[in-house]
């Protein structure tokens, strides 16, 4: 049996447990705090505006553009080890925007949200980290294959029509990191989720394309040698990936791979004002800031001087500072639109020191940390050693997370809002599909 073959037939057969559905009902509610305030013109965001003027005719490939731009435009979306990528902002905007077409039950919508998890991952593994490394960007180019499985389980189709489906996204998955700091980011997401609907209505169509080959084909030509296509399809669901490792939910409105730098540098201001100083005390003593990391552990967070708020997401050097000053990054220092300017004299005594005894970050992300150190004007130093496994411990409130995100809402709309999101009945999801039309 091929390769797209035997995919095919675990995307058909393979039957998600109730974990599996659970976590992906948490999945749904970050969607929602993620998006919500873009979709409601909350934040200041330009790219929505001119995407309905081109993309405002209402079809299902339009909706799930303009879904999966919102979702990732705050760049506050939930990440995944194995596909080192986006997942939800990609699965679904392309579920929603079908539901809109074509309603399904409750149960249906999470398998195939699960379904669309579990390629991400995998294919993610079958192509390695030299995939992200060669310069794509895995939301937009696997995201684009996953968005498809997740539908092809959604429409229940054969293994046959599934390969075809598959095939038909695989050859239009692409994406490149070289967008990053720019509104294209956020539309990766956004052209993935239209490109998996789009090779779903050309396959219930009837349009031909090859059923075997095409994923073979994708892996080895976007690894740099290093495919390991065997991960795609073995102890397929063993767990179920959208549990174990599982979506990790954003504590912060950055790039995952400033994360562990920021919790240890408000790690380091707390412990200084526990002890009875003033933060005005420790910011006007500061004579360097250096942040250590496995080698190539900045390959994601690459922008040292930022210009805009978009561009500071991807700044260890901007997000160390702001943490500093403020204790928390918020999210209009990280807004579209112009820096804040008074967090860029403390950002420019930020210094990168990668570790180069450390393995290198492509080896195994898993083992990446950040090593932020203090050093003041008298000779003192402050340091502390934060790993990614840290902060992955340090659970995300989600339910919070959505609340905050309402909270320009009325109290009624509220409500509807948080009560549709528990997804406890396909009721919930025909409410939650229409308020994100």
């Amino acid at each position: 049996m091929s390769l797209t073959a035997a995919l095919a037939e675990r995307i058909v057969h393979s039957q998600p447990d109730a974990a599996a559905r659970d976590a992906a009902r948490e999945g749904v509610r970050d969607f929602l705090a993620v998006s919500w305030p873009v979709l409601q013109g909350q934040v200041p965001d330009s790219g929505l505006p001119a995407l309905r003027s081109v993309y405002g005719d209402g079809s299902a490939r339009a909706n799930a553009l303009l879904l999966g731009y919102a979702s990732h435009a705050l760049d506050y979306d939930d990440f995944h080890a194995d596909f080192r990528g986006h997942p939800s902002v990609v699965i679904l905007p392309a579920l929603f925007a079908w539901q809109q077409l074509q309603p399904s039950e409750l149960d249906q919508f999470l398998d195939a949200y699960a379904v669309g998890v579990e390629v991400a991952g995998r294919l993610g593994l079958a192509v390695s980290q030299q995939h992200y490394a060669l310069g794509h960007h895995n939301t937009a180019t696997i995201g684009t294959v996953a968005a498809a499985a997740a539908l092809a389980r959604l429409l229940a189709l054969d293994v046959a029509a599934t390969a075809t489906l598959l095939g038909i996204a695989t050859t239009q998955a692409s994406g490149l990191r070289a967008q990053f700091g720019s509104a294209v980011k956020p539309l990766h997401a956004g052209f993935a989720a239209e490109r998996a609907v789009s090779a779903a209505q050309l396959t219930l169509a009837g349009f031909d394309g090859k059923q075997d080959g095409v994923i073979d084909a994708f892996i080895s030509a976007t690894s740099n040698g290093q495919a390991q296509p065997e991960k795609l399809i073995e102890h397929w669901a063993q767990p179920w990936r959208i549990v174990a490792p599982g979506l990790e939910f954003k504590p912060f409105p950055t790039c995952a791979g400033t994360h562990s730098a920021a919790e240890a540098t408000r790690i380091l201001r707390n412990q200084w004002l526990a002890s009875g100083k003033s933060l005005e005390s420790l910011l006007e003593n500061i004579i360097e800031i250096s942040v250590a990391f496995p080698p190539g552990g900045d390959i994601a967070a690459s922008v040292r001087v930022p210009t805009n708020g978009i561009e500071a997401r991807f700044s260890l050097e901007y997000v160390i500072a702001a943490m500093l000053m403020y204790g928390d990054l918020r999210l209009q220092d990280f807004a579209e639109g112009e820096l804040n300017q008074e967090v860029m004299p403390l950002a420019a005594k930020v210094r990168r020191m990668p570790d180069e005894g450390a393995p290198p970050d492509a080896i195994n992300p898993a083992l990446r940390f950040h090593l932020v150190t203090i050093t003041l004007r008298d000779g003192l130093q402050m340091q502390h050693h934060r790993t990614r496994q840290q902060s992955l411990a340090d659970a995300v409130d989600v339910a919070g997370k959505l609340r905050a995100a309402l909270q320009q809402e009325s109290s009624l709309r509220q409500q509807q809002l948080l009560n549709s999101s528990e997804l406890a009945n396909s009721a919930h999801l025909a409410q939650l599909t229409q308020l994100l039309a």
